[in-house]
This record gives C-alpha cells, sequence and structure tokens, in this order.
C-alpha cells in the first residue's frame, strides 16, 4: 500500500522500501546512518518469557540483515485487559533478556488494551552508510549461505494444535531464541566479500530468496540435500500441519519455481515455510566461501553452503 502513495524524494534515505528490504536506513551524518525496523506478533509458542525472547531476537534479526549494530528498542504491546499481568511481564522479562543479550537498550514502548495478545519492536541501529547490505547486490558466481535451518512455522503451528513433540518443540526454539549477532559479527570484521544479505523470516526461504534475485538482477539456485531442516519439520507437513502463511507463500512466488530434481512434497512445502526468527541468507564470493563457513563455525553458528547466484533466469529460482 506504501508503494501506491506519493513519494518522498528525501536524498538522506538511503533504503526505502522500494524492493522490500529488512530495514530502513537514513543517513545522519557523512559516516553514519540509523537503521530502522519494527516487527510484532501473536505467540508462537505456550511459555511466555520464551514468547518475548522469539519477539525480541525476530526484530533485532532485521537489523543484523543489514549490517547494522542494534543501538535501542521501544516495545510495542497488545494485552487483553482482563488477563493476568504477571504473563505482560513474563513476556517483558523475556524481550528484555534478549535486548541486553544484544546490547540494544530498552528505552520505552506504547501498550493497548486488545483481545488477542501481540508483542514486538521498533528497532534503531548504526551502520555507516558505506558497509549496508542489502537484498539487491548479489552477483553471478557468488555462493549463498544460510545460517539457521527450516521449519518454526510448521512446527509452532503443530504446537498451536498440541501435536507437537518435546523433542522437536525444543529444536524450534533454540532455534527462535538464538540471536543473529554472532553471524552478523563475522560478516562485520570486513574479511570477506559479502554483495548482498537478508534474513528468511515471514516469506519463506523462497519468497526472500525471491526478493534478493528481483532486486540484484540474478537468478538463484538451491541445492535441495543442503537445505537445513530443523527435527519434526518435514513430520508435521505430513501430517498437514500448514500454517496458512506457508500456503500464501507459496501461491505467490512458487511461478518464479522450477524443480529440477525429484524432491519430495514435504521439502517443497517446506522452502516456503514461514519462518519466525529465521537464519541469515548470505550472498558472498564464491572464493570466500569456505573460509566464511570456517569462521561461522568457529563463532558457533551452524552455517551451510546451499546453493549460488546465476545470470538472470528464467524461472528466477531453480532447485536441484
Amino acid at each position: 500500500m506504501l508503494g501506491k502513495l506519493a513519494r518522498q524524494n528525501d536524498p538522506n534515505v538511503l533504503v526505502g522500501f522500494d524492493h522490500a528490504d529488512d530495514a530502513g536506513v537514513y543517513q545522519i551524518a557523512p559516516d553514519q546512518a540509523l537503521v530502522q525496523t519494527v516487527d510484532f506478533f501473536t505467540p508462537v509458542v505456550d511459555d511466555p518469557y520464551t514468547f518475548g525472547q522469539i519477539a525480541a531476537t525476530n526484530a533485532l534479526s532485521d537489523i543484523y540483515a543489514m549490517g547494522g549494530k542494534p543501538l535501542t528498542s521501544l516495545a510495542l504491546v497488545c494485552f487483553p485487559e482482563k488477563a493476568d499481568l504477571e504473563i505482560l511481564e513474563r513476556i517483558l522479562a523475556g524481550g528484555l533478556s534478549k535486548m541486553i543479550e544484544a546490547g540494544c537498550t530498552v528505552i520505552g514502548g506504547h501498550s493497548i488494551r486488545d483481545d488477542e495478545t501481540k508483542f514486538g519492536y521498533s528497532v534503531t541501529g548504526l551502520i555507516h552508510p558505506k558497509k549496508v547490505l542489502t537484498n539487491a547486490g548479489a552477483k553471478s558466481g557468488d555462493a549463498l549461505i544460510c545460517t539457521k535451518a527450516l521449519g518454526t512455522g510448521v512446527i509452532s503451528t503443530a504446537i498451536k494444535k498440541g501435536k507437537a513433540e518435546p523433542a522437536w518443540i525444543d529444536a524450534s526454539v533454540q532455534s527462535m531464541t538464538t540471536l543473529n549477532k554472532k553471524a552478523a559479527e563475522v560478516i562485520q570484521q570486513g574479511k570477506f566479500r559479502v554483495h548482498s544479505m537478508t534474513d528468511v523470516t515471514g516469506f519463506g526461504l523462497i519468497g526472500h530468496a525471491r526478493e534478493m534475485a528481483l532486486a540484484s538482477n540474478v537468478g538463484i539456485r538451491f541445492s535441495s540435500k543442503d537445505v537445513p531442516i530443523l527435527p519434526g519439520a518435514l513430520d508435521c507437513i505430513r501430517a498437514g500441519y500448514i500454517p496458512g502463511g506457508l500456503t500464501n507463500n507459496r501461491d505467490f512466488a512458487e511461478c518464479n519455481v522450477s524443480y529440477e530434481a525429484p524432491i519430495s512434497q514435504e521439502l517443497k512445502a517446506l522452502l516456503f515455510d514461514p519462518q519466525t526468527a529465521g537464519g541469515l541468507l548470505i550472498a558472498a564470493a564464491g572464493d570466500d566461501c569456505d573460509r566464511l563457513l570456517l569462521d561461522m563455525q568457529k563463532a558457533g553458528i551452524s552455517a551451510l553452503h546451499i546453493g549460488s547466484v546465476t545470470e538472470s533466469q528464467k524461472p528466477l529460482i531453480r532447485i536441484y
């Protein structure tokens, strides 16, 4: 809808909403720019503290995806009038724990009464104007690296149905409460030629890859056997625990995909699974891939090389 409205011609806007990027970037000095994002959603797990942690991790992710460092945040709260305020306190405490881990100061927020609980943050970060990483900039020959496994959407749906196994929940929660901070710090060292980056969230792997391909005017190839998968994710799809977002993502983006090898129906579906607090999708120079993966692994990040960037092609994304 924003795209239909009048454009504001502000030369300080380095990244707006033109290419559906992860956050906006606004230059405030020759060597400094603000990175700004906002994200909130309904509970994806039963425990209030854990939900707060996940919401904070998810909101912070967009700052890391641009190559920025989180600075301050504002809490956004929707909470039922007659609900137990101790629940809200636990949600806020969980969120604060992750903000502290990120070195991001919570300086306020806003709350309203609502029949359904919703929680998240507006986050502001800092970045050098010449070091912004957008979903544009990927180059043919780049390696595509993913830092987290897929499946949080279908597992969250199974949780809501009361059908998720404890091991599935534990692995999913571990993923959703792991900040992308360490991965971003590896990239921010400047040792590697990283050309483009985004985080894999609500539009799923294919949706965010599509945005990268369109913004960069390139094609993308994924290796189906290398896509990381959370324990239980394929079982959830097999059992029919499909979130509405997955179906919407697939209806919208599958026209951009060609399957070049035999791939199970479950895996095809998983590629469109909307992720909460997902990992980073990184396009880095092919020659730097192995060293970048090694540094990621040394930092405790289970990053994997899952594909490559090609010249522009039709369809945009090929999976083999």
